[in-house]
């Protein structure tokens, strides 16, 4: 089909939205995520359709809400031959790439099945890769590999007699974060990711359209980093926690230093990206995508992780660069639900009526200023919808929640019996009702 653009979906493993740069009080790094919202629209008010690992990733796969997917927890795959957005750009005819951790049958890994296979290549074809390398998730690398190796990235390890280096390291990480992996820069997760995709990239057929999408393990719990990076953030000191008594200040700055390495380093990989891409001379024929499967509470409210409905686990950054996208700070509701309709509008291919996903192309392209009026995010017993400002949950707590986040952005107060907020409470409620 003509006019379709090669598309690149970064795609980093619990990054919370607000640890990029731009907010004064958190002093992370982003220079070149900067660069991508330099040239497109960055979207403020992101959640995910899930806050967790695989029930995000298949619903995202599918183009399906939390509730339609056949993936409500870590334990099921999404099922081979399923009509994923990737199978439908390769159909298009796009050489379709992944690399880094998929976790589209996460549930082999829960049951201890070999999940990936030594080359990373096992399923790709049944999910509509043409080419990839599917590595292991963090925890799941090192318990399935504690004898030898299960996937591509322990066996990399392994082929640098550097596997037990990596098992120790994340042994020894149970109690603290705060030291540095033995591992060297090249052997580092994310990095060994980050190449894949730009060798990837160099192996891609002429004169054909291509997908990537590169999913980095980090900034995933546990935080390791390398030497090189612990001195990023030696001696930064990042706001403590909201609403947090658990653990010792110093504890929670090591965590916070660490995390910001990580999130620094996959910018590094970013930069990287748009040079590649600038020395191919297909940047201004690339829609380029960065942002994250779901957040991490990194202690605030007493809470670590994902799988809430609060801010820091549901909500994501999001950028979108590319051709006749316009250079913009959108503060819609939005979720990352839309990116598989709006990957398949921009390479001219039928969008699903069983896809509840919505392209956001002619928001991107000026053609309107609306899109969505709610988005919703749900995992296992609650329910959520969000409409920018205010946030309505059901089935989280032992009674629903309400928030203003325009004048409570911590959600540290309860609205939902406030009689002035009723109007609004119930607005939210009746969308989650017809659902």
């Amino acid at each position: 089909m003509p006019n379709q653009p090669n598309i690149l979906f970064l795609f980093p493993d619990q990054l919370r939205f607000d640890w990029i740069a731009g907010d004064p009080s958190i002093p992370v790094r982003t220079p070149n995520l900067d660069r991508l919202r330099a040239r497109g629209t960055t979207f403020t008010k992101t959640i995910v359709p899930s806050p967790l690992c695989a029930p995000c990733r298949a619903a995202l796969a599918l183009g399906v809400e939390y509730q339609n997917s056949p993936v409500p927890s870590n334990e099921q795959n999404v099922p081979l031959n399923a009509p994923t957005f990737y199978r439908l750009l390769r159909d298009a005819g796009y050489h379709t790439m992944g690399c880094g951790k998929f976790d589209l049958n996460k549930g082999d890994c829960t049951s201890r099945k070999p999940a990936w296979g030594l080359d990373g290549k096992k399923n790709l074809e049944a999910w509509g890769f043409s080419d990839g390398i599917n590595n292991e998730g963090k925890m799941d690398g090192a318990n399935s590999g504690r004898e030898t190796p299960q996937g591509p990235y322990l066996q990399f390890l392994e082929n640098r007699g550097l596997r037990q280096t990596h098992l120790d390291d994340f042994s020894a990480r149970i109690k603290t974060s705060s030291f540095a992996t033995a591992l060297p820069d090249d052997a580092y997760c994310d990095n060994w990711i980050g190449q894949n995709g730009l060798d990837l990239i160099d192996a891609v057929p002429t004169n054909k359209p291509w997908f990537l999408q590169v999913n980095y393990n980090g900034p995933h719990n546990p935080w390791d980093i390398t030497e090189s990076m612990k001195s990023l953030y030696k001696d930064a000191q990042f706001p403590n926690p909201n609403a947090n008594n658990d653990i010792d200040s110093e504890v929670h700055q090591d965590v916070r230093r660490n995390y910001s390495a990580m999130v620094e380093n996959i910018d590094r990989w970013t930069g990287l990206f748009l040079d590649k891409l600038t020395e191919c001379g297909e940047l201004e024929n690339t829609i380029i995508v960065f942002s994250s499967d779901h957040g991490e509470m990194l202690g605030d409210q007493n809470l670590w992780g994902k799988t809430q409905p609060y801010h820091p686990s549901v909500s994501v950054p999001l950028v979108i660069a590319g051709p006749n996208i316009k250079h913009a700070q959108a503060n819609n509701p939005t979720t990352i639900l839309d990116l598989p309709a709006t990957f398949l509008d921009y390479a001219n291919a039928p969008i699903p009526d069983t896809m509840d996903s919505r392209s956001l192309r002619p928001f991107l392209e000026g053609q309107t200023n609306t899109h969505r009026e709610v988005v919703l995010s749900s995992l296992r017993n609650w329910r959520m919808v969000y409409d920018g400002r205010f946030k309505y949950v059901e089935g989280f707590l032992d009674t629903p929640q309400f928030y203003d986040l325009e004048t409570d952005p911590l959600e540290n107060h309860n609205l939902v019996t406030d009689p002035n907020a009723a109007e609004q409470r119930d607005r939210l409620k009746t969308h989650l009702q017809t659902q």
